[in-house]
């Protein structure tokens, strides 16, 4: 079985060794984090976190603002634990990009079993992309050109998976902001022109495949 990491936030130590076992059981490695700051620092730091189980009540960072600020750059799943179980709490979670929602007490047997499906779900993706030279390992978080590691921040790495994805189509630059940046980001779509200009660069001679269409946006267009 390919090895999944599932990260586990919770600040109660207890409810975090009840969720583990329960994954150590059906096979899955995890990683573990006692408060919303730490969460954040382990998923960036790793980079090889599949699914993130997450507890909403946790001191210094709560799980809104964990789930917000790792929805900026991956959608990575994540699996919301609450202790309330609230009509607008759901809304909520599912407006910042929550993929399940489970109120404590839960069966950690129905726990189990969600992972299972959103890891099977998940992982119908193509985790490699490759095109003209170019390899883009999504599970690694690795993109190489030529053989040669290429090291790039998040936002430029999901800024060339989406190009490679959508090879030969002309995009906007709202329709890149909005499946890059996701989730109703508003801002000065002029940022588009930074990171391009910032990952051509990283991209050294295969940087000319990505197009500029003059007052719309980029195509991403490979030699034949």
């Amino acid at each position: 079985m390919e090895e999944i990491t599932v990260l586990v936030v919770d600040d109660e130590a207890r409810m975090r060794k009840l969720v583990c076992d329960f994954l150590q059981k059906k096979g899955y490695h995890y990683v573990e984090a006692e408060d919303g700051e730490e969460a954040v620092e382990r998923f960036f730091e790793r980079k090889d976190i599949d699914l993130i189980i997450l507890d909403v009540m946790m001191p210094k960072m709560d799980g809104w603002a964990v789930c917000k600020e790792i929805r900026q750059y991956s959608k990575v799943p994540i699996i919301m634990l609450t202790a309330r179980s609230e009509e607008r709490d759901e809304l909520l979670g599912f407006k910042l990009g929550v993929d399940e929602y489970i109120s404590k007490p839960f069966s950690p047997k129905i726990l189990m079993a969600r992972v299972d499906a959103i890891l099977r779900r998940t992982g119908q993706e193509d985790e490699t992309l490759s095109v003209g030279e170019i390899v883009i390992d999504k599970k690694a978080h690795l993109v190489t050109i030529d053989g040669e590691t290429v090291d790039l921040s998040v936002k430029e790495f999901e800024l060339l998976s989406y190009f490679v994805e959508n090879r030969g189509v002309a995009l906007s630059r709202e329709k890149i902001l909005n499946n890059v940046w996701n989730y109703d980001y508003y801002g000065d779509a002029r940022t588009i022109d930074t990171h391009v200009k910032k990952l051509r660069s990283k991209m050294g001679a295969k940087g000319d495949y990505i197009k500029t269409i003059w007052g719309m946006g980029y195509k991403f267009e490979p030699e034949a």
